[in-house]
């Protein structure tokens, strides 16, 4: 079982690596706040507050100059900031999580569902408050 480093409010950095289609890896490290835990799931829900620190290098290790950044990629990862996840414990230790590049473009739902679930919810808030509405009109006979 593995245990939480870090309690809501904290910070702690947050690094993920891409392996890019041309053969070269991007890694990023983000500012990960913790929102809240979820101990049952062994699991943080962060919101990645900046990008701290990241890198571009070839297959074989080597860093690229900043001119040579696949700047489509580098746009996506800028645009995971402010993003809430969850992430397991294990994360906490600042290594890299190597990740589909699908996390990336969008593909799959990474770095989005935790917002996809907010919406979720709200809709089916939303459509339970209407049957109320609803039940409550026809009680009182108000379409009469």
């Amino acid at each position: 079982m593995t245990t939480a480093h870090y309690g809501v409010g904290e910070s702690f950095a947050l690094q993920f690596a891409w392996h890019l289609p041309e053969g070269d890896y991007i890694r990023a490290v983000f500012k990960a706040e913790v929102l809240d835990l979820v101990p049952q799931a062994d699991k943080y829900i962060v919101l990645l507050r900046s990008l701290e620190a990241g890198r571009q290098e070839d297959e074989d290790g080597r860093m690229r100059p900043t001119d040579q950044y696949a700047r489509e990629y580098w746009a996506m990862v800028a645009n995971l900031v402010g993003r809430r996840i969850t992430i397991a414990y294990e994360a906490d230790d600042s290594r890299a999580l190597h990740l589909r590049l699908a996390t990336l473009t969008g593909e799959h739902n990474f770095f989005t569902r935790y917002a996809d679930a907010e919406v979720i919810a709200r809709g089916i808030m939303a459509a339970e408050k209407r049957k109320e509405e609803m039940d409550s009109t026809k009680e009182t006979g108000a379409d009469d």
